[in-house]
């Protein structure tokens, strides 16, 4: 069997396997006022905020079957962060009961449900949605979330090309200067840092132990020479030091094992820390995260107890301190939001110092960690999803689709305001975790492919990073509004206004589209500064900016003909509107947008 082979079925058989299986009931009220009314393709449920709920999970039942909570077409959490939802892929014709949940924590044991509602879908034409802004009226500063992003291990940037021609350190290194350049990214974080392949511990006969950072330093000096700073993810556990070195993870074999010795784990993070200030400077270093471990919470990552990796977290925390109290430590960098609560409980009561709190989700959006944090008097520390994307599954058939679009602008809306960094799992299609690429478009994490291509989510994400800094007052109305067309407007420095629109559902059984949930949108805008504009329209959808269309059928590499066209073929679809004279102030521009499919309308004076 080949080493990628052995690592996917060992990943499948393992993934779902918690490392401490324990749940706790919720002890949250559950919601009222909850009102289930009929849309065109789709159901929409509102209720009352729950104090200290960080979500609220949603079950259904169409009458003749048993209740199910809906999981969004496999989301690693149900519960969702908003008080209003569109429940989409529903029958027409069939009435629907539904009731809500509050939950304190993602794995909680629901004990109070809401009383149930029911409803069902809304028959005829499809309704128009309205988008309303007040171009004068600036209510706070976006907050650029997406300045963080994942990548695979970061020794990649010193290999050379692959049995298909790419130069895989220097693509890897290319994407990311195209994030930084295009996205804004400003970190970059990756596992396995301590992994052998760095050969940074080594124990000699006598048993002693010796470190050797040549490795790490070309790998961070490339990176600092990019442009980009590290989130240092203190993982795997290096062979010298594992109690089970030949428990493993990926294709790389990353040691996932507890050290024998705790004393040689905090000696390690110490040295290791000591020699980065040593060589970038406590200025440049404090301005970067240690992030103890990646997801302890599953089996496939951690053979310990979750007592175990508490005690991993305290010995290296206490080594980054040791070494400068300026430099930021947190954890628990778990799957699914578990295990931050536990960590919160730990550091309070041991003292144990936690500068961030960090976790992942895939397919949803994050739920709110704020009321764990005040809990434990952390309110304030910085809250950051070191992992998110649209789908969790290695080759997923979602991560391709035009439908990581919208959800990217929904996850980044959604977290304004409440969390720090929202770090999209991953930047490049050069990832080796489960095996290389088979093919080009393989539905791979990247949101750039091998070779550099963008993808519709990558499109999102620059429609993102592109905004102006000041968020405009909008609000959005009709039929899915809120909760599958949801829009943010924001003026430039010079004046022009973006308004980026979205139209898109959490629900992955849904990513090729429900012709119910396209809509037409009108944008009105109020208190227009000057008499005349220049109106661009960018699309992102299955139509419009999406390179996966461009391969010919049947092409798993391409040859330089066709490398040619698509890389003609890899720009953001953009067409000018006519243009926009204001009376009175005010103008309305009025377009389709299909779900799932993003645009981005863009004012500037003429």
């Amino acid at each position: 069997m080949s080493d990628s082979l052995q690592a996917r079925e060992d990943w499948e058989s393992r993934i779902s396997h918690r490392s401490d299986a324990a749940a706790e009931s919720s002890t949250l009220s559950a919601p009222t006022e909850v009102v289930a009314e009929s849309g065109t393709g789709h159901i929409r449920l509102s209720w009352e905020p729950v104090p200290a709920a960080a979500g609220y999970v949603i079950e259904v039942a169409d009458g003749c079957t048993v209740p199910t909570v809906l999981r969004h077409g496999g989301s690693d959490v149900a519960a969702i962060p908003m008080t209003h939802f569109a429940v989409t892929g529903v029958d027409e014709g069939v009435e629907y009961h539904l009731r809500v949940a509050a939950v304190r924590n993602p794995g909680d044991v629901i004990e109070a449900w809401s009383a149930p509602v029911v409803a069902s879908t809304r028959r005829g034409a499809l309704a128009p949605i309205e988008v309303d802004v007040d171009a004068a009226s600036v209510i706070r500063s976006l907050r650029r979330v997406w300045e963080m992003v994942g990548a695979e291990r970061l020794s990649q940037l010193r290999l050379g090309v692959d049995e298909h021609g790419h130069d895989v350190g220097h693509e890897f290194a290319e994407a990311l200067r195209i994030a930084r350049d295009e996205l804004g990214v400003r970190f970059v974080r990756a596992h396995a840092i301590l992994h052998d392949d760095l050969a940074v511990v080594r124990r000699d006969p006598r048993g002693l132990l010796s470190y050797d950072f040549a490795g790490i330093d070309a790998v961070y000096d490339r990176l600092v020479e990019i442009g980009i700073r590290p989130i240092v993810e203190l993982s795997f556990m290096p062979a010298a030091l594992a109690r089970d070195p030949h428990a493993t993870v990926f294709t790389y074999r990353g040691i996932i094992s507890p050290p024998t010795n705790w004393t040689e784990w905090h000696d390690l993070v110490c040295a290791l820390v000591r020699h980065l200030v040593e060589r970038y400077g406590i200025d440049e270093v404090a301005a970067w995260g240690f992030e103890v471990w990646n997801e302890a919470n599953l089996e496939v990552f951690w053979t310990g107890t979750r007592e175990e990796y508490l005690r991993l977290y305290e010995e290296a925390a206490r080594a980054v301190k040791e070494v400068d109290e300026r430099l930021r430590v947190g954890g628990p960098g778990s799957a699914a939001g578990e295990w931050v609560e536990a960590l919160l409980d730990f550091a309070s009561a041991r003292q144990v110092p936690l500068d961030f709190v960090s976790t992942h989700t895939y397919g949803n959006l994050p739920i709110d960690l704020r009321p764990q944090l005040e809990r434990y008097d952390f309110a304030g520390i910085p809250i950051w999803w070191t992992e998110w994307g649209v789908g969790s599954t290695h080759f997923g058939a979602i991560h391709d689709s035009p439908m990581g679009a919208p959800f990217i602008l929904q996850g980044y809306d959604a977290v304004q305001g409440r969390l720090d960094a929202l770090a999209y799992w991953v930047i490049s299609d050069h990832f080796e975790e489960l095996g290389r690429p088979p093919r080009l478009f393989h539905d791979g994490f990247g949101l750039l492919s091998v070779g550099n291509l963008r993808k519709p989510r990558f499109w999102a994400a620059h429609l993102a990073a592109a905004q102006g800094d000041d968020v405009l007052s909008l609000a959005v109305s009709g039929d899915g509004a809120e909760v599958l067309v949801g829009a943010s407007a924001t003026r430039h420095n010079d004046g022009s206004i973006d308004v980026l629109v979205w139209n898109g559902t959490i629900n992955t059984e849904m990513s090729s589209g429900d012709p119910r949930l396209d809509r037409t949108v009108s944008v009105r805008l109020r208190n227009l500064a000057h008499q005349s504009y220049v109106a661009r329209l960018a699309r992102v959808d299955a139509e419009h900016s999406n390179i996966i269309a461009a391969l010919p059928a049947g092409v798993d590499w391409p040859d330089a003909a066709t490398w040619s066209h698509l890389r003609a073929s890899d720009v953001l679809h953009q067409e000018r509107l006519a243009d926009v004279q204001p009376t009175g102030g005010e103008a309305t521009v009025t377009f389709f947008i299909p779900m799932p499919g993003v645009a981005r309308l863009r004012l500037s004076a003429g």
